[in-house]
């Protein structure tokens, strides 16, 4: 599936619809469980700190910037991606709210190093669209403070379905492949965990991929969506639930915590 393609098309409503923002941003908190498992992470190492210099590296929608913004009221974030109409939305967005402690920059991670230095580092779903990723996590290594951390999510290997998505130059990540490449970057280990288990493959397909394949073989359905999810979404939510508060031994997904 072309996911460029959709992210897209939410970005054009919300970009002409400013008030749907907020609401879209709970959409994809109720319906994206990493964002569940990343939000943890940066909450269990950033609890009791009041100000926070924060580099969100591909921050897409900016949700991730939105949320540490809202949650630490002295942060200062630099946002970065590639697509500069998402950029230029979010930051006209934030300055409506008074948030002067938001930069934002368009920006090829590969070859962009910013000038400053950080507390906290995330990497959410970008790594797999990178060919030469040890070079991105020798960038981040320069530019975060001792202490800091960086926290990433990407597709694992035992995820099958990303070996068919044409944004992904690799189809995830092992274990061993993603805590070698932060090492040798000069980077600690700090957790790593599989998200996504046997019950967040469950949420999965009922939240997110029957709807979304129903919608790209015909549109006109999207009228049902509210129906559809009023029934399958609590049965979705109790299997996010599960794989949250689980131990998963494998899952399609992993969240690497590093310093």
């Amino acid at each position: 599936m072309q996911y460029d393609r959709v992210k897209d098309k939410f970005a054009r409503i919300i970009d002409q619809y400013s008030v749907f923002r907020k609401l879209f941003y709970l959409l994809l908190d109720m319906l994206l469980l990493r964002q569940w498992y990343v939000k943890k992470e940066i909450k269990r190492h950033f609890s009791s700190v009041k100000s926070l210099r924060f580099y969100d590296a591909g921050a897409g929608f900016g949700q991730y910037s939105y949320f540490v913004l809202n949650k630490f009221k002295k942060a200062k974030v630099h946002a970065v991606d590639l697509k500069t109409n998402y950029m230029d939305s979010f930051a006209l967005y934030a300055k409506k709210l008074g948030w002067d402690k938001l930069t934002v920059q368009q920006a090829d991670l590969l070859d962009y190093t910013p000038k400053e230095s950080f507390d906290l580092i995330i990497a959410i779903d970008i790594l797999e669209h990178i060919e030469d990723d040890e070079q991105v996590l020798q960038n981040f290594r320069k530019v975060l403070d001792k202490g800091g951390k960086l926290i990433i999510s990407s597709p694992s290997n035992f995820d099958e379905s990303a070996k068919f998505t044409a944004e992904h130059v690799r189809p995830g990540y092992s274990k061993e492949e993603i805590c070698f490449k932060l090492t040798k970057a000069g980077f600690r280990i700090v957790s790593f965990e599989y998200s996504y288990g046997k019950f967040g493959q469950i949420y999965w397909k009922l939240a997110l991929k029957y709807p979304l394949s129903i919608l790209s073989k015909l549109k006109i359905l999207a009228i049902l969506l509210p129906i559809y999810y009023i029934f399958f979404y609590p049965i979705a939510f109790g299997f996010m639930l599960l794989d949250y508060y689980s131990k998963n031994k494998i899952g399609t997904g992993v969240i690497v915590v590093a310093e």
